[in-house]
């Protein structure tokens, strides 16, 4: 499995839950947190092949920024 981390703009609940059925739908990811207490708010992705361009698309999708940490 591997893992992926970005720096996003993800920053409370309301948040990761706008952001949830994007990533949800994302094929190539098995899990993902986001840790909205550090002051890059990074989002953790797991998954056997998890694909950073969807990733990033699919959170700029549900509106937030993100790039790779």
């Amino acid at each position: 499995m591997s893992t992926l981390q970005f720096k996003t703009s993800i920053n409370c609940a309301n948040c990761v839950r706008a952001v949830t059925p994007f990533l949800d739908a994302e094929a190539s990811v098995e899990k993902w947190q986001v840790d909205t207490t550090s002051p890059d708010k990074i989002l953790t992705v797991e998954g056997e092949n998890p694909i950073p361009e969807l990733i990033m698309k699919s959170v700029a999708q549900a509106g937030f920024d993100i790039e790779p940490a």
